[in-house]
């Protein structure tokens, strides 16, 4: 069969056959695969958080959002997207990490996400903390900076934490944008709140052409108008989604590191990336879902959820560009 042959697409296994408790936990029940060249799509596990400044626990994170994901369904129920019937998407995995040495793992996660770029493969991921996207940009945005759709309560563009630490889950969007990976002015942060460090804490967001979105002007000019900004900032170019659970608000993500009250909810979230199909979309993640924060599992629920929105839209994207 050809690389792109419909019969030959992955699929979930059925939970009207198999309940969703049985079977071993993966990506959307899907298969898991070894070799990225078999796949349009690979749903990756990050599970890191050497970048985690205070609450760790998000390096468990990946695991937990695969028992979470036996929930997901094949077919979107508003855009009725059926992903797998457009690309051939599966498990791949997780990325090698180190947990004791910050450096190795990015080594190890850049080299990793290479191979699965060299193979032609679209990747979706499951942090870990935010750091991590920091090596995934580095292995897939080597050939020309990438725009960038941004959930987050925290803008990511701090500089150096305890001393001279250049590496934390704050500074990753600072240092792809220094490396030349993260073009500025295609990059839009929605949901950015929460008290600061300092006065200039947002200085290098602002003044490099980022769009920011606070959450006060999320409330006031609303979900339409922030979609109609995301489509704009974003344009024609490859764009990639990252959503970090803290954007949300903590009654509907507790399970996280750094939780900000005052936030997106889950359906505003969900409103938001449905609005994005038909962009060129080549990449996204969810991350900083914490395990040991997130007792009832619901956290956990909304990464998964979060990583089928995403998928739907990197399908729909992939198909598209097969077209033409």
């Amino acid at each position: 069969m050809t690389r792109n042959s419909r019969e030959a697409n992955p699929q979930p296994v059925d939970a009207a056959l198999v309940p969703r408790f049985g079977s071993i936990p993966t990506f959307m029940r899907l298969p898991h695969v070894s070799d990225p060249a078999k796949l349009d799509i690979a749903l990756i596990g990050v599970p890191w958080d050497g970048g985690t400044t205070n609450r760790a626990g998000a390096r468990h994170g990946p695991r937990e959002i695969r028992n979470m994901s036996s929930f997901m369904r094949k077919v979107h129920h508003v855009s009725r997207i059926a992903p797998y019937e457009l690309a051939r998407i599966a498990d791949l995995g997780d990325a090698p990490v180190n947990p004791i040495d910050l450096m190795d793992s990015l080594g190890r996660i850049e080299a990793f996400f290479a191979k699965v770029h060299a193979a032609g493969t679209i990747p979706l991921s499951a942090g870990g903390d935010h750091l991590s996207t920091l090596p995934i940009f580095r292995a897939i945005a080597k050939e020309r900076p990438i725009g960038m759709i941004h959930f987050d309560a925290h803008s990511d563009t701090n500089d150096r934490y305890f001393g001279d630490n250049k590496y934390t889950h704050g500074t990753p969007f600072r240092r792809a944008v220094e490396e030349g990976l993260l073009d500025p002015k295609r990059t839009i942060q929605i949901g950015i709140r929460g008290s600061i460090y300092s006065a200039d804490d947002m200085k290098f967001a602002e003044e490099s052409g980022m769009r920011v979105v606070y959450m006060e002007e999320f409330a006031k000019i609303g979900v339409e108008r922030v979609i109609s900004e995301a489509r704009r900032v974003a344009g024609s170019g490859p764009t990639y989604i990252s959503f970090d659970v803290d954007g949300l608000d903590p009654v509907y993500a507790p399970g996280t590191g750094t939780p900000e009250i005052g936030g997106i909810t889950t359906l505003e979230a969900q409103t938001i990336l449905r609005g994005l199909q038909g962009l060129d979309l080549i990449g996204g993640d969810v991350v900083e879902v914490s395990p040991p924060f997130d007792p009832s599992g619901n956290t956990a629920l909304v990464g998964a959820t979060l990583m089928f929105e995403i998928m739907c839209l990197l399908a729909d994207s992939f198909a598209s560009r097969r077209a033409r």
